[in-house]
């Protein structure tokens, strides 16, 4: 067992820990000579790039359903700054910076959230819901990723077992943000829209776009490490020419790796030492 931070030692330290965390956090984001993106238009971008939606309620968490309402409650305030946002040529798009003022009139409520790897509620808690549809529409982008951190462990499977594996972002304030940079010469919109069921994001820009973006996984493999086991995923891109409808190119882009607390399909196979 690895040594306890002091705040777990000391768990009284922990707000003060947080909030000295919070200051410097912003206050390098105000001092690191980039241009980040905060205007909002009433109206959209002509031209939709990309488009996504995603369930809102888990009805398997084992807890009990007034954190998914909880959940969804946060979705929507946080949405009322990242709705309409532009980010323009040389901007950069910063989750926290748009997000961190969001409860100032209204206060989030308590939500499921992964803790020191334990699944558990806290204020503001589900947010990572967010961050996972924008990094989900980013990929489908010419933009930029400058920050963007896998979850570290996963607590339950796919809802579909077709669905992309690897394409999340966790967030933390004032340690993990989620960052994407403009190095086109276009302008790119969010849209963030709800219905009964399903939280509904859409990525429009101000010119037609000449290529499209289809995200897949190349290989998925799991080994066994440390006691736990883990997934490898590796996660690729193909480049369409939105004229034509013929792929340019496949890129691999990244590898995720993180651990699985859920029992994997009968018949999985598990490396049994070391990465695939």
């Amino acid at each position: 067992m690895g040594r306890k931070r002091v705040t777990q030692r000391f768990p009284f330290l922990l707000p003060l820990r947080e909030a000295q965390r919070k200051m410097c956090f912003y206050a390098a984001m105000r001092f690191d000579g980039r241009r980040y993106a905060e205007r909002v238009a009433a109206g959209r971008l002509p031209f939709t790039l990309f488009e996504a939606c995603c369930a809102l309620y888990n009805r398997s968490t084992g807890f009990p359903m007034a954190y998914q309402e909880n959940k969804v409650f946060n979705l929507k305030l946080a949405a009322e700054t990242l709705n309409g946002l532009l980010i323009g040529p040389g901007e950069t798009f910063s989750f926290w910076r748009l997000v961190r003022r969001a409860d100032r009139h209204t206060p989030y409520r308590d939500g499921l959230t992964v803790k020191d790897g334990t699944l558990t509620t806290a204020y503001g808690g589900g947010m990572c819901q967010m961050s996972n549809l924008l990094f989900w529409l980013f990929l489908h982008t010419p933009l930029t990723v400058v920050e963007r951190s896998g979850h570290d462990v996963k607590e339950f499977p796919e809802p579909n077992s077709d669905e992309i594996k690897g394409v999340d972002a966790t967030i933390s304030e004032g340690w993990i943000d989620l960052k994407v940079r403009n190095d086109t010469g276009r302008v790119y919109q969010i849209l963030v829209a709800f219905d009964d069921e399903n939280i509904i994001g859409t990525v429009r820009a101000d010119e037609r776009p000449a290529t499209l973006y289809r995200v897949t996984n190349g290989g998925v493999s799991y080994f066994r490490e440390g006691g736990g086991i883990y997934e490898s995923v590796e996660v690729e891109r193909t480049e369409i020419d939105a004229l034509t409808g013929e792929t340019r190119c496949r890129k691999p882009l990244y590898t995720n790796r993180c651990k699985i607390c859920y029992p994997l399909p009968d018949g999985a196979a598990i490396e049994e030492a070391g990465h695939p």
